[in-house]
């Protein structure tokens, strides 16, 4: 057996390769510090490996799937909101709700790209008559049915500190109905909180169920504080809210 063959069976395959990196990262070191040009040209490099990683770090951050659905989500939110939609809130509440694939359904039976129950589906397609039939699993349905229903919460939860405060209610609403943002809100005011502010006020006050109040609470807060800046860092329009 080779010394190779030896070290390999400890090392294993990718323990070999890790050495074997190791040594001629010495090896590029020792020759770098001969001269200040060497030295230059290492620096280079290590710049140059380090910007890949991080590239290829922030694209890991979001599904794959995502990027074949970025234009046409761009177009839907922009003909909703204007041209300055905020196309990366919208990009990360799909994200949050199927992961970026049209045909999943949920354990409580909400469907498709975006997730609507059933009779959501059903009411928004009567509701907005130009957006057709209801058809959950259509990608393009469900993204200009999103843009459109998160449009109606937004209408409907005037009153808040700023446009933060007022994602977060419309998250909330589209997770757990307008109803429960208002009833919150009252809550939060009777108690002295201030009804115009999520984070740290109407978040804190609720009678829904312990469960029902931990996932809604999460949901806002994964959409706009964890997921969101994801897509703004890889490109996504529309900036950040919060």
């Amino acid at each position: 057996m080779s010394l190779r063959q030896a070290v390999g069976e400890r090392l294993g395959r990718h323990g070999w390769d890790q050495l074997v990196l190791m040594v001629v990262a010495l090896y590029l070191l020792v020759c770098a510090l001969r001269t200040r040009t060497g030295l230059a040209v290492l620096l280079l490099a290590t710049l140059a490996v380090t910007s890949c990683q991080a590239t290829q770090a922030r694209a890991q951050e979001i599904p794959s799937a995502a990027t074949q659905y970025q234009r046409e989500l761009t177009r839907i939110v922009q003909q909703e909101w204007g041209m300055n939609g905020r196309v990366a809130v919208h990009a990360a509440q799909i994200h949050q709700e199927s992961a970026w694939r049209p045909d999943v359904n949920s354990p409580v039976g909400a469907q498709g790209l975006s997730q609507f129950m059933p009779t959501t589906s059903a009411w928004i397609a009567e509701l907005y008559p130009d957006l057709g039939a209801a058809a959950p699993y259509s990608p393009g349905w469900a993204m200009r049915a999103q843009a459109r229903y998160n449009r109606f919460h937004w209408n409907r939860l005037s009153g808040t500190a700023d446009q933060c405060e007022r994602w977060a209610m419309t998250m909330s609403a589209y997770n757990g109905g307008l109803g429960w943002v208002n009833r919150d809100r009252r809550l939060a005011a009777a108690a002295g909180a201030d009804r115009a502010r999520w984070f740290g006020h109407v978040e804190r006050y609720t009678h829904r169920a312990g469960w029902a109040k931990r996932e809604n609470r999460g949901y806002v807060r994964r959409i706009l504080l964890t997921l969101t800046p994801r897509y703004v860092r890889a490109g996504w329009q529309g900036g950040t809210p919060c």
